[in-house]
């Protein structure tokens, strides 16, 4: 049974995209505390404003153009007291392939995230953070308990992140244009970040190869299971 599924998945390209007026708007996880847009991040100070809790936030333009806003704990295992925090900002332009991925492509140099790890040789400290953000599919629903409109991305490993809310039909942004003179380097390697990573990192992903890119970690994920 495993290779309908897998012919399934390459012929998913041929699905047409949803609607991208249905993304529009800004979108926030749990509480709502984290929301895109200027009471998260000054990108000129390479700063943030601490919300209360941990959240994610998206907010797209029906143009192309998409904003990130993400603060999260990160746990450790072997040292339960070190729990590090990570806030990251990020925007740039978004696309979703024919395949029901969506590909977010930031503008190189202006992303930046802010790391405080209490084990760590430096306890806190802020760095450029340019990785290209790719998700497997998405889903649009109705809230059952309360009727807001709700979104979920999917990571290429089919985990959800957690599910955000429509929190304004107009998205809160900052200007879409280069916000930071931090200059690309002279040459970028192509290989995509891995998703979860609070790593900084220059790497991009050519628009020819998003598609590629995306079949063929969903392929290795499907190939594991006959191993």
């Amino acid at each position: 049974m495993l290779f309908p599924s897998l012919g399934a998945l390459l012929l998913a390209t041929s699905v047409v995209a949803q609607d991208l007026s249905e993304f529009t708007g800004t979108w926030s996880s749990g509480s709502g505390k984290v929301i895109t847009g200027p009471n998260f991040a000054d990108p000129s100070e390479a700063a943030f404003k601490y919300p209360d809790v941990a959240g994610i936030s998206y907010s797209f333009t029906e143009s192309g153009y998409f904003e990130l806003a993400r603060y999260r704990f990160i746990s450790n295992g072997s040292e339960p007291n070190c729990i590090r925090g990570v806030l990251g900002w990020l925007h740039g332009t978004w696309e979703v392939l024919s395949n029901t991925s969506i590909v977010m492509t930031p503008i190189w140099g202006d992303g930046y995230q802010q790391i405080q790890d209490p084990c760590g040789a430096n306890s806190n400290f802020v760095e450029n953070y340019n990785g290209t953000e790719i998700y497997s599919t998405y889903a649009f629903s109705t809230d059952a308990a309360d009727g807001r409109r709700r979104f979920q991305l999917f990571e290429h490993n089919g985990v959800p992140l957690p599910p955000m809310f429509l929190i304004s039909e107009t998205p809160t942004m900052l200007p879409t244009n280069k916000l930071r003179n931090v200059s690309a380097p002279a040459t970028v390697d192509k290989n995509k970040r891995e998703l979860g990573s609070e790593s900084g990192s220059g790497d991009r992903v050519n628009v020819a190869d998003k598609a590629a890119v995306v079949l063929s970690m969903a392929a290795l994920g499907l190939s594991s299971l006959l191993i």
